[in-house]
């Protein structure tokens, strides 16, 4: 995981009120998103997730798109992306998202009571959207079968008090304007 580390350690920090934010080709689409990178992470999760029985993958957009894509392409697995656009077909349903520095909805279609997926995402960091992603698909009454995030942003968030477990690849900390890495294995 050579690449993923030091592309961390050289991200840029920047300051959204109170909340450092790191920029990231794969959280952020910048700087530029080298394929050797994308394809280290996306192998990465194939060895760490159960995949076996997995009917769907599932990602919130924009940025868990780019690395659920690449991992459809490898595995085969259907893709679902939950949208910030309400479209108003069968069987949409919404949830609410909630980031370190914003709130709002996305919208889930095309998963349905029985499915197996997998949600993948880029960061957690929060925990607000992914709390809102499962709270929704168990709502649906999907099988949750694995959940990763390819970076956790160490520190408290809002799924540390509910029974929901995430796989991560690396986890990370900002100190002093700086990416700190806490574990280069992650969770799970």
């Amino acid at each position: 995981m050579d690449q993923l580390r030091q592309s961390l350690l050289d991200a840029p920090i920047i300051e959204k009120g109170d909340y450092q934010y790191f920029v990231h080709p794969i959280s952020d689409g910048v700087p530029m998103l080298e394929p050797e990178l994308l394809r280290e992470i996306v192998i990465r999760i194939i060895r760490k997730a159960e995949i076996e029985d997995v009917d769907k993958i599932v990602t919130p957009a924009a940025m868990g798109i780019h690395i659920s894509t690449a991992l459809s392409l490898m595995t085969d697995i259907p893709l679902v992306v939950i949208r910030k656009r309400e479209y108003g077909l069968d069987g949409e349903v919404a949830l609410a998202q909630e980031t370190g520095y914003s709130e709002s909805e996305m919208y889930i279609n095309d998963v349905y009571e029985g499915d197996k997926v997998l949600v993948l995402d880029d960061v957690l960091s929060t925990g607000g959207t992914m709390k809102g992603i499962l709270d929704a698909l168990t709502h649906i009454g999907a099988d949750v079968v694995d959940v990763v995030a390819v970076i956790k942003k160490a520190g408290p968030n809002k799924l540390d008090d509910t029974d929901y477990s995430v796989k991560t690849l690396v986890n990370v900390t900002v100190e002093d304007g700086e990416v700190v890495i806490v574990d280069e294995f992650g969770d799970g």
